[in-house]
């Protein structure tokens, strides 16, 4: 679901900047005044782990379209609503700038439409409410399914009001909207499951972990042990997996083709103009691969070294920014 400049305009991409730029301080304010440092190794781990995932575009049958995760919902029932969406933040803007992913113009509302959702509606209004006053897996495989799809549906209909707002005349709003919900809602299905995969493991291993969870039960690895499986899982995903990886597009593109007959629009302006200027100076990854070539290892490497940049950014912005040493009287 990572927009292109070509989709939004100017006024709409600062509104966006602004509202997630706005929730931003507000998840600085939040995680400074926890006092959790286990959490800076874990937002780093699943940080990775959820760049690592997003290059796994799985296929959905007889549509000729693919999804991947998007990860809010997933870190928000691990590091909390508020790391979850810093998190987020880090990834996105990664792959904006590193690997041309989205558009530099769009990065604020792909921040709002694939972070703010999963991590505050999926995490705040229907993960924790959900797991709280009782742990199990069925309550964990049931908020997971839920929060996926009702957080995904949401930041696709978000896509379509900024395009609206942004006059893509190329896009009408019912057939977009329609277009947009339906393969959103098989994908937000998929995305439940395996999110529901990713966190029983967690319960098994350390129940401890899953934010908002009353439980005393005791897990089957230690600390270490479990942000060990979780960056090896990361790195097989980036580095192996991500080889077989669906070659459809996913759930946007295949909506722009099914509306316009193609997977892009074109974007012009002065400041469309600026912002894919600044990309081709910082993409130095362009789509997950090395510069003019299709060779399968720069997809490894763009992989294993965009998962590496995650977690040391995000464990380095931690320290950085004071986060989770919140000094208790």
């Amino acid at each position: 679901m990572h927009m292109a400049d070509a989709l939004i305009n100017p006024a709409v991409a600062a509104t966006m900047y602004a509202a997630s730029a706005a929730a931003a301080a507000y998840s600085i304010k939040k995680v400074r005044e926890e006092n959790n440092p286990r959490k800076i190794p874990l937002m780093g781990v699943m940080g990775a782990f959820v760049f690592a995932t997003q290059m796994l575009n799985f296929t959905i049958p007889g549509t000729g379209s693919s999804g991947h995760l998007c990860g809010g919902l997933l870190l928000a029932a691990l590091l909390g609503p508020y790391a979850a969406f810093l998190t987020m933040i880090g990834i996105l803007t990664i792959q904006c700038l590193l690997f041309a992913d989205g558009g530099l113009l769009a990065l604020g509302a792909n921040i709002w439409n694939m972070a703010f959702y999963g991590c505050f509606v999926g995490g705040l209004l229907i993960w924790q409410p959900i797991i709280r006053s009782k742990i199990s897996k069925a309550r964990i495989i049931l908020a997971s399914v839920l929060g996926s799809i009702i957080t995904l549906q949401m930041g696709a209909f978000s896509v379509v009001l900024e395009t609206t707002a942004s006059g893509i005349s190329e896009l009408p709003f019912n057939v977009f909207a329609f277009t947009m919900q339906s393969i959103h809602l098989a994908i937000g299905t998929v995305e439940g499951l395996i999110i529901s995969a990713v966190l029983l493991f967690v319960y098994q291993a350390r129940p401890e972990l899953l934010a908002g969870a009353a439980s005393s039960t005791d897990g089957n690895l230690s600390f270490q042990k479990t942000l060990a499986f979780l960056g090896s899982a990361a790195a097989l995903a980036a580095g192996v997996l991500s080889l077989a990886a669906s070659e459809y597009p996913d759930g946007l593109e295949w909506s722009l083709e099914q509306v316009t007959g193609s997977a892009e629009l074109e974007s012009s302006g002065a400041l469309h103009a600026l912002a894919a200027h600044i990309q081709e100076i910082t993409s130095l990854l362009p789509d997950y691969a090395f510069p003019n070539s299709e060779s399968v290892w720069g997809t490894v490497f763009s992989g294993l070294a965009g998962s590496a940049l995650v977690l040391l950014v995000c464990m380095a912005c931690c320290y950085a920014f004071n986060f989770f040493k919140h000094k208790t009287a």
